[in-house]
């Protein structure tokens, strides 16, 4: 990819994550922004709506170093295991590890009544349907089955790592941030995994023309040489 694609690519996954926690987060905490605007207090409101576009932001970035990470593990996970049959039903079990670690270890512990199980349900079927859907497009759009398994373990397993900041937090409030970073984090992921060919196919015709310009400017010179 071209430094001005990366550029491009860089900073519509910036705003996809601040719009999305940004409205998320009037909806989930509609109670603490809607206190502002009965009150009248408008600059409150403002500032608290930037707060949440800019932890969107930063959950975005967060959300583009898992997927370069991603980038460079799966082709590892290639040559290690030498097949990408064999890497695919390595990353299924990693994927089954990963959703009971929620389960057990993140969810459970934090869950203290029925309300709670249905809350941390919610999120864990967000995820996994929104896994779902961006691996069955990602299909479509490259016409190779084969990237469904390594898609969802993208949206499952490295969103959840990326997540886990949330989840690892003990606070009064920690459920709203914890449903509200999820929200992001699938979003430019998604977006990632479905945007980058076209970034890398643009920046292919963006060298191709680079290169043709090259060799007009150095025929040119020649014609402007044999000349003098």
């Amino acid at each position: 990819m071209t430094i001005r694609n990366w550029i491009k690519f860089f900073f519509m996954c910036l705003i996809i994550g601040g719009v999305i926690t940004g409205a998320a987060g009037i909806i989930v905490r509609w109670n603490f922004f809607g206190s502002y605007l009965a009150a009248g207090e408008i600059g409150e409101f403002i500032a608290a709506f930037a707060w949440m576009i800019f932890l969107g932001f930063t959950m975005s970035v967060i959300a583009q170093a898992g997927f370069f990470a991603y980038l460079t593990l799966h082709q590892v996970g290639i040559g290690i295991f030498k097949t990408l049959t064999l890497w695919n039903w390595v990353q299924v079990l990693l994927i089954l590890i990963v959703v009971f670690d929620l389960v057990i270890f993140r969810f459970a512990p934090a869950a203290q009544s029925f309300s709670d199980w249905l809350f941390y349900g919610g999120l864990l079927i967000f995820l996994i349907f929104g896994a779902i859907a961006t691996a069955m497009k990602k299909v479509q759009l490259t016409g190779k089955k084969h990237v469904l398994i390594s898609s969802l373990f993208f949206m499952i397993v490295i969103t959840s790592l990326e997540w886990i900041i949330a989840l690892m937090g003990r606070q009064e409030n920690i459920d709203t941030y914890v449903a509200l970073l999820l929200f992001p984090l699938v979003a430019v992921n998604a977006y990632q995994l479905l945007a980058l060919p076209k970034y890398n196919a643009k920046s292919d015709e963006d060298r191709k023309k680079l290169e043709e310009r090259r060799k007009m400017r150095k025929l040119a010179n020649e014609g402007k040489s044999s000349k003098a």
